[in-house]
Formats: C-alpha cells, structure tokens, sequence
C-alpha cells in the first residue's frame, strides 16, 4: 500500500509542478499591464430579441453568409468556472437567427489557435474538446433542456437535462460545421424546428443560454446568462429568447426501416476443442420504426420486429464478491429517448428487463404542465430478478406483456409530482405490477424534499423446475418461498430525501425501506427486506489565493442498515475530501470504517481507502488511476471470513493523432487470508478500445478484452458509417477464445475460438 500511495504522490507532484501555458489577452478582456477602467457587470437573467432571416446561410464555419447581417448578438459572456460571473480570459460572441424551417446559431471564440483542443470523432465524443453549446428549455419550466453542442470541426455533441439527472444517449438530428481560424474557431449551426418539441403558438419565448468549454490549465467554463452557484437552480437562471414567430414542432412522420443479418457459429461440443466448429446459416431480418407527431405534444412511436441488439458491448465488470446482480446502463436508442421520465428514486423501471421484444410502442405528451408516457411490449426472454436480504438472483420468465404508464405535473420552483404504474405479464402465468407516487419539491431557494412510495403485487409462476436451488429457501419469516412455486403476495417500498445545497456546502440525508415481499419485475431493486439511513454533509471552498487548486471539497457519510426485523445489518462512516486542481487534475481520497452482520455472524475491524486520481493535462494524454485496499468480507465462499483487500484500476485516453484514440484500461481484484496470505480469488479484466476516424461519418473500432476469472479473450471489430444518428450501416464481428488445457501431458494451455458472430445491420431515417 505504501508503494502504491508514493506512486500517487509522485504522479501528482509531477501534474502540479508541470509548466501552465499563459493564456493570450483577447479583445474582451483588458492587458494584463493596462489599467482596469471599467467594472465587468454580467447578464442576470438576459433578454435576446431574435430577427427572422434576411438573405441566406449555408452551414458551413463561414460567418460571411447575407443571413448572418440581421441576426441577434448574444455578448457580455461571464465566466461560471473556476471563477464566478468573472470576466472570461477569451473574447466569446454568439448569433442567432431563424427561417421557417430551422433555428440558426453561429458561435465565434477568439482564442490562440494552437492551444485549441479538437479531435475528429464519432458524435457526442467531444466532451474533452474545446466546444460550444447552446442550451434550450422550450417550455421554460426547467423540466426538459436540450443541450446543442459542437467541437471546433462541426463534431456534434448532444445531451438532454432535466431535473433528475442528464441523459448521455439522447440524439437530435441538426447540421453542424466548424473551423479553426487565424483568431480561434467558428461554428455554424442549423437546428430543425421539427426536431424541437415547443408549445403551440404563434410567438415563442423561450429559456437558455450559451454555454463555452475552454478546457486549459483549468476546466473553464463561460456562460451568457450568469449563473450564481449559490443558486441551485441553474434553469431557473437562464436568459429569455424572444422574437421567434410562425413557426411549428410536431406533426411529422419518421419512418425507420432496418435491416440485420448474421451468422453465429460455436464449438459443436462445448468445452470440446477437438469436436470441430459449427456455422448456423446467414438470417436476416428486416424490422420497421415509425414515429409520429400528432401534435408539437404528443408523439407515438411504434417498433415492429426491433432488432434491440447493442453494437457495443458492455464493459466487463468483476463480480467474483458480490452476491447482488450487476447494473448495465441502457444503450437502446428506443427506450433512450424519454427515458427521463421514468427515472425515479426507486428504480421501478429498468427498460433492460423488456430484453427482446417482438414489437415496441412508445407515447410521450405534454399537455399544459403535465407530461404523459406509456411503454409497451412483447418480450420473448423476460429476466426475473429475485431480490433477497444478502443477495438477488436472476432466472428466465419467458415470454410476456408489458406495459408501464407515467405521469407527472410540472409545479413551480422546479418541482413535480407523479404517479407511475407498471406491469409485465409471463405466458406461464406469473406477473408482477407496481404502483407508485413520487415528489419532489424545492422551497426556501436552496432545500429540496423528494420522496416515493411504491407498492407491488406478484405472482409467481407455478414453474419450480426453473428455480431449482431456491425452491427450499424461505423468506418474510418462513412464509414464502424464493423458488417459482404459484405465491402470491404483496410489497412496498419507500424513499425520501432532504437535501439543502448552495454554493459553499450541501446536506443530503435519505432513508430507504423494501419490504421482504417488495418486487420490481419491470426495474431494477436487487435487495429487500431493508432499511437504509444515509447521511451526507460536503463543502466546497473555492480558494483565490492557492494558485494551484481550483475546488477543495471535504465530504463526510454515515450509514445505517438493517433489515425488516429490526437487526442491524450494517453501518459505515467515510470522511473524504475532493480537490480539483489545475491542469484538469482531479483527486479523490477517502476512508472509510465499517461493520457487517453477513448470512449471520458479525464482523467487526472492516476498513478500506479509496484513492482516485484522474488529469486531462494534455490533449493527446488524458490518465486515470485508482486504489483500494483495506479489509474486506469474502463473500463467495462455504464459510465467510475477512480477508486483505485490494482493487486497482488504470485507464487512459490517448491521442497520438487527432483522427486515432487508444482507450485501454484494466481492473485487478485480490482477497487473500489474513492469516495464509492464500487468495480467495485474484485477477484482472483488460479492456483496449481502438477507433480511427476516417472522416466524420466513417470509423473503424476495434475492442480487445481479456478477462483472466474466466480464461476468456473477447475481439470485436466494428465498421460504422453513420450519416446522423439514426441512419447507419453497421458491420461487425465477435469473436471468443478460451483457454484450454494442453493436448498432452506437460504440453503449454492454448487458446481456441469457441464462439463467433459476423453481423450487419443498415437503417435509414425518412422523414416527411
């Protein structure tokens, strides 16, 4: 452990100490030998009166363009971090202007060309690019906010806000170009109406502002409309665009029609390395997406045969000492979109449990301050999860219905409330349906309450052949059984937070509780019979005199958890501290002390230190590392006991040119006996991604994977030619070699292909 924090130490050392390029003295900003005479004073709360187009604009980076000369000129940028409505060290302006059919932005930064980070890459890969941005809540309420983004060469980056967290596969078609110039870059931009959702009504007034990465010694960021970070309330904070008349969302058909082909092939014996390879034959299906905009509210979407298979596969994660399922994020462009309104402090929807569906329907409305949404499908291969105090299990249901309704009301002072229902119905007779209410409410500026009530309903299935190993095991003090034997009974469940944030210190407190007989067969809770209580107090000092540090942030957590009978089950306190440094260096360390009462006996003296480290301190080399180790139970075993932990991780994005990126990064994992030092278990997971960017819509990729618990090595090549984010062409491959054991005595291990799948898929979008 001493080696492992010194190594730290030195990398960070080396980070602090390593030259930081000036910045140049734009026009907007007075010389550093020249007198102040002005006091910079920033935007509260800015109105931009937007002009119709006069003459014409072609996107591409040229701001020379007739329809440039009338448009309206956002200025007067102030600086959101590291300094607050500060003046930005870089000259930023902003133009805005509309036709009948698009929104038109152009953004200009002066700024020293040769410093400007800019990569050509796939879309919504800018993130660590210089980029500018324009976000836009079209119902000004705060619930929904579009973030339209682009790097210095056109690179398209979008995200969706709202007031639960921000959606990173959310994609909006619209044009982008960019260049860098002599004086910086430019960016043009044109923004379909159609692709937007606003109210109906001749004239439009609008909520946003424009938004400047400017990633250097410090992660700065520059905004129109200044933000005060004693204000949790960042929407609420945005400029008004007004102006913008005769013009109409909604009312628009998408078709989609796709096509997949395949062939899979395997070891006609498994394990057999000798038995020969067996090819299925070529399929191919064809399947159909169609949406529809009744109104710019209602919008119906419908997926007949839906090939919902992802092209990049999930990272490996190392679960060798848990007893609970993993959590995979949802990458399905279909359940991406609006999946924000589903997403709750209880976690009744989980979008992957509808795993292969047949067809998919979709709904999503607004009306007034409500907003509706229902999904529905045919699955063919229904996960159950089964949820337990110490650990989860996940079977197979087989086929079935389902069917998930939610409402919510948008209140002012960026709250809401809503209900939610879901129900999934199996062939074979078993179901599971929850009801649920939620909250959540701002007042007194910097405190927020949010709460959710869930109640469930199952029935298993009279299938005990399909749970075997659980059919004896009892839960809720003997009354049920975990195995799938016809019960049926009743759940609920419960969470609740207050939390009070400004700009120097957050409060968080929650308290949680499942049921022992609480499930969620169209999310994801994989435990019940508990109850949490979670503490959480942070600072955040932003220090003008230490040249080095841009945040400091010290953290301290409790918890408390114990199951439904009243036994304590565990606890923990962590105190820990942030620190964001300059060169886009970021520290984490914490530590953190424990006790666990696991499948009965208590155990005391658990501790671990979590050290993370991660710097962006140059374009071509962006590192991350972490650490953990202390004491820990080893849970997969006949007879639980404590052992010596330790986890790392390395990852790393490098750059050697602006089109070629290397993502490696690998996980270790050991726990070995306090006493023997012999490993519970020990090993690794590498991971190398490749992808080289031929032009904006061609790249190559290429992952390599080694996962050393399973003796397994994974290739999966990938061509991609994407003309926006719903038309593609995909062809690809996967390729599994395990290890054997050698053919003779003494004869080295080898490894052989034992599975194989060569794919294409092409989809194209029409739109009328």
């Amino acid at each position: 452990m001493n080696s492992s924090l010194r190594l730290v130490g030195c990398t960070l050392l080396f980070l602090l100490t390593y030259p930081v390029q000036a910045q140049p003295s734009p026009a907007n900003s007075p010389a550093a030998d020249q007198p102040v005479l002005d006091t910079f004073v920033p935007n509260a709360f800015p109105h931009l009166a937007v002009n119709r187009m006069q003459g014409q604009i072609a996107v591409d980076g040229d701001l020379t363009d007739s329809g440039w000369r009338s448009a309206a000129i956002a200025q007067n940028f102030s600086e959101f971090f590291p300094d607050e409505q500060a003046r930005p060290p870089i000259a930023v302006r902003s133009y805005m202007t509309y036709d009948e059919h698009n929104l038109y932005l152009a953004f200009v930064v002066e700024d020293d060309p040769s410093s400007i980070r800019a990569n050509m890459s796939d879309r919504d890969n800018i993130w660590q690019d210089d980029y500018v941005g324009f976000l836009l809540d079209t119902r000004g309420d705060g619930r929904e906010v579009y973030f339209i983004a682009s790097n210095p060469y056109g690179i398209q980056g979008d995200t969706r806000i709202t007031t639960n967290n921000e959606d990173l596969g959310f994609d909006l078609i619209y044009q982008s170009e960019g260049r860098i110039t002599e004086d910086g870059y430019q960016v043009e931009m044109a923004i379909p109406f159609r692709s937007l959702r606003f109210p109906a009504g001749d004239a439009q007034t609008w909520r946003g502002t424009f938004w400047i990465t400017h990633p250097r010694s410090s992660r700065s960021q520059y905004t129109w409309a200044a933000v005060d970070r004693d204000d949790p309330c960042w929407t609420c904070q945005y400029g008004y665009i007004e102006g913008i008349r005769g013009v109409k969302s909604g009312g628009n058909l998408e078709v989609m029609p796709a096509l997949t082909g395949s062939q899979a092939g395997a070891l006609s014996v498994a394990g057999d390395p000798d038995g020969g390879f067996d090819n299925n034959r070529v399929t191919a299906e064809p399947s159909l997406d169609l949406k529809y905009g009744f109104t710019s509210s209602l919008t119906a979407d419908v997926s007949v045969n839906p090939d919902f298979s992802q092209i990049e596969a999930d990272v490996a994660q190392i679960d060798v000492n848990s007893t609970f399922a993993l959590f995979f994020p949802e990458r399905r462009p279909f359940f991406q979109e609006g999946s924000d309104l589903f997403d709750t402090p209880i976690q009744t929807v989980y979008t992957r449990s509808i795993n292969d569906p047949i067809v998919a329907s979709k709904l999503t409305g607004q009306f007034g301050s409500t907003n509706v949404a229902y999904i529905g499908a045919r699955d063919n291969t229904s996960p159950l999860l089964i949820p337990s105090e110490e650990r989860s299990e996940l079977l197979q249901g087989g086929r079935s219905w389902s069917n998930i309704v939610r409402a919510m009301r948008t209140l002012p002072n960026n709250s809401n409330f809503g209900a939610l229902v879901t129900d999934r119905r199996l062939d074979n007779g078993g179901s599971g349906s929850t009801v649920a209410v939620d909250a959540s409410v701002r007042f007194l500026k910097h405190y927020r309450i949010q709460s959710q009530l869930v109640m469930s309903q199952t029935v298993e299935a009279n299938a005990p052949e399909t749970s075997e190993g659980l059919n004896d095991e009892t839960f809720a003090g003997g009354k049920h059984t975990l195995g799938l034997d016809g019960e049926s009974y009743a759940g609920a469940a419960f969470s609740g937070t207050l939390s009070r944030e400004s700009r120097n210190a957050f409060t968080y407190a929650e308290y949680e509780q499942f049921s022992p007989t609480f499930r969620a067969d169209n999310g994801f809770v994989n435990q019940n019979d508990a109850r949490q209580l979670f503490l959480m107090q942070g600072f955040n000092f932003f220090p003008k005199n230490i040249g080095l540090i841009d945040r400091i942030g010290p953290r301290f957590q409790a918890m408390r958890f114990w199951n439904y009978g009243g036994l304590r089950k565990e606890e923990f306190i962590r105190p820990s501290f942030f620190v964001q440094m300059k060169r886009q260096t970021f520290l984490y360390a914490g530590y953190q002390v424990s006790w666990e009462r696991f499948r009965g006996e208590a155990f005391d003296g658990l501790r671990s230190l979590n050290v993370e480290l991660e710097s962006n301190f140059s374009e071509p080399l962006n590192l991350g590392f972490s650490y953990e180790g202390g004491r820990d139970i080893a849970r997969n075993v006949e007879t639980p006991e404590i052992g010596q932990s330790l986890n790392l991780s390395a990852y790393a994005t490098i750059r050697p040119t602006s089109r070629l990126r290397l993502a490696p990064q690998i996980s270790y994992s050991r726990l070995t006996d306090l006493d023997t030092g012999d490993a519970f278990f020990d090993g690794y997971i590498a991971r190398m991604r490749a992808t080289y960017q031929f032009t904006r819509r061609l790249f190559v990729r290429t992952v390599f994977q080694y996962n050393e618990f399973a003796d397994r090595l994974d290739i999966d090549p990938l061509i991609t030619y994407r003309i926006n984010p719903f038309s593609a062409f995909y062809i690809g491959s996967t390729h599994t070699y395990d290890a054997f054991d050698g053919r003779t005595p003494g004869a080295a291990r080898f490894y052989q292909q034992t599975e194989r799948q060569i794919f294409f898929k092409f989809q194209y979008l029409f739109r009328t």
